[in-house]
């Protein structure tokens, strides 16, 4: 997992970030490992090379979790998991937003507050919170992220609402009481990094040691 955590960001400098660095990393693959990458052209996923010049050059889309499920609902297509307001994106869903919806990778913010992390900080709307995940065709969501929650006074609201003991989180409180500043921050799941970079169809065969029968002592 890679994290990078900002001071004074908001979540559309999460998101710009979040676009950059996924940029920077495929155009350093494919300018650094022009031998590797033709194997995985021709061997393992043809056309990957094409594809992943094309997310480089391309502005990546940006919807609204409330916009992604209206449009999901309106597809007429028919997913094994059911679409709603409140209902976690299945990788189904998010296939089908970047891969035939859109057709490159897409930004979903503004999650509902009960389906992400209490230090997600909420919107003015009440019902959500300043989150994205990045969704990319293939692997689906690629990394994760929020603005996080600074104001403590919000906090020990939300510790209230969810039945989470205060007494257990003062120390987490006085982060936000002495010296916060709005921030914000993602982590990208470096397998899935791989997995989409090479054009692998299976996360296990990117994990970054070796898996061999029979070795296994527990």
């Amino acid at each position: 997992m890679i994290e990078p955590e900002m001071a004074f960001c908001d979540l559309d400098d999460d998101c710009d970030l979040a676009e950059a660095f996924v940029k920077h990393l495929l155009t350093t693959v494919l300018e650094r490992c022009p031998e590797d990458m033709a194997f995985f052209n021709d061997h393992i996923d043809k056309g990957i090379v094409g594809q992943l010049e094309a997310v480089v050059a391309a502005e990546f889309e940006r919807m609204t979790y409330a916009e992604a499920v209206e449009r999901l609902t309106k597809s007429g297509k028919k997913f094994e998991f059911p679409v709603h307001f409140g209902a976690n994106l299945q990788a189904e869903h998010e296939r089908y937003l970047t891969e035939e919806l859109v057709g490159r990778p897409v930004f979903v913010t503004d999650y509902p507050k009960e389906i992400k992390a209490f230090y997600m900080r909420r919107n003015d709307d009440g019902r959500t919170v300043a989150a994205m995940d990045l969704l990319v065709p293939r692997v689906g969501e690629m990394l994760g992220g929020s603005q996080r929650e600074e104001r403590s006074d919000v906090l020990e609201a939300i510790f209230a609402e969810g039945h989470m003991p205060a007494s257990e989180y003062q120390w987490y409180l006085d982060t936000r009481r002495y010296g916060t500043a709005p921030h914000a921050g993602f982590g990208l799941g470096f397998d899935r990094m791989v997995m989409y970079a090479t054009g692998m169809q299976n996360i296990r065969d990117v994990l970054p040691f070796p898996r061999t029968p029979n070795n296994c002592e527990f």
